[in-house]
C-alpha cells in the first residue's frame, strides 16, 4: 500500500510504501526486521535512476519505508494506454534501469523484482527504477525463507522460480523481460496462471 504524504520537517511531499507481509508467512516478526535491514542497504542508493528511500518508520506493529515521491507514470501504464514503443525509446529506457541496477549492485543491492510496473518514465527521458521493497542485500538472507515466492512470475528469473538465491543476472533478466514487454505489448513468459 502506498500514500502521498507531506514531510512536514522538511517539507517536502513523499511516497510512504506500507510494507504488508502475507499472512501465511509463518516468522512475520522476524521478516519484518529483515526487510527493514533490506531497506537500510536500499537506503545507502544514491543516484538519479533509483527512487530515494528517505525513512523506515513503525507505527503501532505496521512498518513503512518514506521515499522520494516521483510522480510518473510507470511503463507499465505506458504500454497499457499507447501500446508497444518505438525499440530506439524501449532501448533508451533499459539504459537508464540498467545506470540504476548498476548502481544497487555497486552498493551490494539486488532490486528482485525488476518489471514495467517498477520503470516510471518522467520528462525529458527521465527513469526511475522504484519499488526496492524486496530488494536484498547480496550477501543476506532472502525474503523466502518462509516458502513464500515474492515477486512477479512473467518478469522472474529461473533461479528464482526455482527458489534458488537471487543476484544480478536475475536483475537483467527482469530488464530483458520488461524491455521485450515494451517492444511486444505483452511479456515473454505470460501464461494462464502465476504457476505456469
Amino acid at each position: 500500500m502506498v500514500w502521498r504524504a507531506r514531510d512536514e520537517l522538511l517539507a517536502r511531499d513523499v511516497a510512504v510504501k506500507e510494507i504488508i507481509l502475507p499472512p501465511e508467512m509463518e516468522d512475520a516478526e522476524q521478516e519484518a526486521g529483515r526487510a527493514v535491514r533490506e531497506a537500510q542497504m536500499a537506503a545507502r542508493l544514491r543516484h538519479p535512476n533509483v527512487v530515494g528511500i528517505y525513512d523506515i518508520v513503525e507505527d503501532d506493529g505496521r512498518l513503512a519505508i518514506v521515499m522520494e515521491l516521483v510522480p510518473f507514470g510507470s511503463l507499465r501504464d505506458t504500454i497499457r494506454d499507447h501500446g508497444p514503443l518505438p525499440p530506439t525509446q524501449a532501448a533508451r529506457i533499459g539504459l537508464g534501469v540498467l545506470a540504476g541496477l548498476r548502481a544497487a549492485h555497486e552498493a551490494g543491492v539486488v532490486h528482485r523484482d525488476v518489471k514495467p510496473a517498477n520503470i516510471l518514465l518522467g520528462p525529458e527521458d527521465r527513469v526511475v527504477l522504484t519499488d526496492f521493497g524486496i530488494a536484498k542485500a547480496v550477501d543476506s538472507p532472502t525474503l523466502t525463507t518462509s516458502g513464500i515466492l515474492i515477486g512477479s512470475p512473467a518478469y522472474l528469473a529461473p533461479e528464482r522460480a526455482r527458489g534458488q538465491p537471487a543476484g544480478a543476472p536475475a536483475d537483467l533478466w527482469g530488464l530483458g523481460a520488461s524491455l521485450y514487454t515494451a517492444v511486444e505489448g505483452r511479456p515473454p513468459f505470460e501464461r494462464p496462471g502465476a504457476l505456469a
